[in-house]
């Protein structure tokens, strides 16, 4: 039995559908995959532990930071650089405040730039890991530990890197449900008295 062709067109249009929306879905993990794989976009490496071998020649670190719009915390690097052997394990500090008279969580995304050491940029651990949660006035110092990967320097295009710069950006999501609770609760308290 043959298909009227209207229906047939509806059909594979349908499918097209399908399959473009399938794609779309599939593109996010795959490109963050392919980031974390090749170092592309300035993604990092991480690893359990530090560096095994450190070589004598060094290079600069720098450490930037910025908030999304909208963003109320401050957020600014301890130190503006460092400079470390290549291997050599690191240990930064960022400082993050919350002027506000409400808690407020945050999320930090980063890059490495130039990209082409993203790949041998390595985090052992890191603040942006996780989401942080500061309450009204709080004040606090988020460490990222790190190393630069020797192989950095047999890479064709990493190999002439001198300086990485390590940006973080952070944002305001929602409250993690634990915490919302307790400030809809305190909220209720202040309204009964």
């Amino acid at each position: 039995m043959a298909m009227d062709p209207k229906t047939k067109t509806v059909a594979q249009l349908a499918g097209v559908v399908v399959l473009m929306g399938g794609l779309a879905w599939a593109s996010v993990p795959f490109y963050d995959w392919f980031c974390r794989v090749t170092g592309y976009g300035g993604e990092t490496n991480v690893a359990e532990t530090g560096s095994s071998e450190m070589l004598d020649q060094t290079i600069k670190i720098r450490f930037d930071a910025s908030k999304e719009r909208g963003m109320p915390w401050e957020f600014k690097p301890m130190a503006r650089e460092m400079e470390l052997r290549i291997g050599e394990d690191g240990l930064a500090f960022y400082e993050a405040y919350n002027p506000t008279d409400r808690p407020v969580a945050g999320q930090a995304s980063y890059n490495v730039t130039p990209y082409e050491a993203g790949s041998f940029f390595v985090k052992v651990d890191c603040f942006c890991f996780e989401e942080q949660v500061l309450q009204p006035g709080e004040r606090v110092q988020m460490p990222v530990s790190f190393f630069v990967d020797p192989e950095i320097v047999t890479d064709r295009d990493a190999k002439y890197t001198h300086t990485i710069t390590l940006s973080y950006t952070f944002y305001e999501i929602d409250l993690p449900e634990a915490q919302a609770a307790l400030v809809q609760d305190g909220e209720k308290y202040k309204n009964v008295n």
